[in-house]
């Protein structure tokens, strides 16, 4: 049986993270036979409910250490966990998982991570003394690679992939369809999500989402439905900008699944977003989006679609948010360019289990070269 261990920011509720969990689980039992699974994660019992597989809570490095000690690999992934912007310590720990991995010869695999932004000089020296020890690096973007290369890393393979989330399939909108008429949504009309996040205290960005919102409603005939990608914060986020608005909206206030998070931008006919997996799960399911960033991987991802920013949080007005959508309605549908860059997307993601599966035959034939040597020796 391969053992496979995977470390990254999971059990914390994030719709993106867990999604990239999901995305990665699914794509590693789909071409590796006999697979045993271990999720090093925050909530053990979330995690081993939601996605089936064996769980160590990331706190318990002795157990960390035992699983790491049986496995055939570590896969570091998906996401942003090496960068220094939201938190400089969650940084030393993932390179610290990497560290013991590597301390017991286990190869280490990075699976389509975001790398950056790492500001710190002390920080980019020790990303660099870990991952120049790695066996392969696969990475969403071309920016990632280019910072793997600023920062002097330089001995493994670096693939340019794409999200892990962008493998997965699209799911059945009756699922959504359904939650929204529990939360009080019902009926047939145009519906406008938005997915947003809180940045550094920003307000001025909540104020021109809500009077776009204001306007669309006025003018379209839409419902706007705020979804949270991350629980509970994004309920807050989303109940500040409802109660910023002059009309009423739907705030979705539970916690769901990858699939429900999946299906509920399903039943939207536009996204705002500066969530990148709620832009994601959108793309998926063949919604147009209406992107606003406050990070490179915003940016990045609505760049390798072939769609454009509305803006930033910093400088985004609710007249462009208003234009982009209401184009986006009138076309009813994502344009053949941006369908055509996701199917292009899909193959790449699908790419990172594939990069894992060959690393694990490397390690196969290392062994049965070894057992043969013994053997002969003997």
């Amino acid at each position: 049986m391969t053992n496979i261990v995977i470390s990254g920011y999971y059990g914390f509720a994030n719709a993106g993270d867990e999604a990239m969990l999901s995305a990665i689980v699914g794509s590693l039992q789909d071409i590796i036979p006999d697979i045993s699974i271990t999720v090093i994660t925050g909530n053990c019992q979330m995690t081993r409910k939601n996605h089936h597989v064996h769980t160590i809570h990331r706190l318990n490095l002795f157990r960390i250490a035992a699983a790491l000690r049986r496995c055939d690999i570590l896969i570091s992934g998906g996401g942003s966990l090496l960068q220094d912007v939201t938190s400089e310590r969650s940084l030393y720990y993932y390179l610290l998982i990497m560290r013991m991995a590597l301390f017991f010869h286990k190869p280490v695999m990075l699976y389509a991570q975001g790398i950056g932004p790492v500001r710190s000089v002390k920080a980019r020296q020790a990303v660099r003394d870990v991952l120049q020890r790695v066996a392969v690096i696969g990475v969403r973007d071309s920016e990632s690679k280019a910072e793997l290369a600023s920062m002097g890393v330089t001995v493994p393979p670096v693939h340019v992939t794409a999200d892990a989330v962008l493998s997965m399939h699209p799911v059945d909108k009756r699922i959504g369809y359904y939650l929204l008429g529990k939360a009080g949504n019902t009926g047939i009309g145009t519906r406008v999500g938005i997915a947003v996040r809180d940045w550094q205290g920003m307000t001025e960005y909540k104020d021109a989402i809500a009077r776009a919102a204001d306007e669309l409603q006025r003018t379209t005939d839409c419902h706007v439905v705020f979804i949270p990608m991350q629980y509970p914060a994004d309920v807050e986020t989303g109940r500040d900008i409802a109660s910023r608005m002059a009309t009423r909206a739907t705030v979705l206030t539970n916690r769901y699944s990858t699939v429900e998070f999946m299906s509920l931008m399903g039943c939207m006919d536009a996204v705002i977003a500066n969530r990148l997996h709620a832009l994601i799960f959108a793309s998926i399911m063949k919604v147009p989006i209406t992107a606003l960033s406050y990070d490179p991987k915003i940016d990045s991802f609505v760049r390798l679609i072939g769609e454009k920013l509305v803006g930033t949080v910093e400088s985004v007005t609710a007249e462009d948010i208003v234009a982009d959508v209401k184009k986006k309605l009138a076309l009813g549908r994502i344009s053949p360019e941006v369908d055509a860059h996701m199917n292009h997307l899909r193959r790449q993601s699908l790419r990172n289990a594939y990069l894992a599966l060959r690393v694990l035959e490397g390690r196969a034939g290392l062994r049965k070269r070894y057992t043969e040597s013994k053997t002969g020796q003997d």
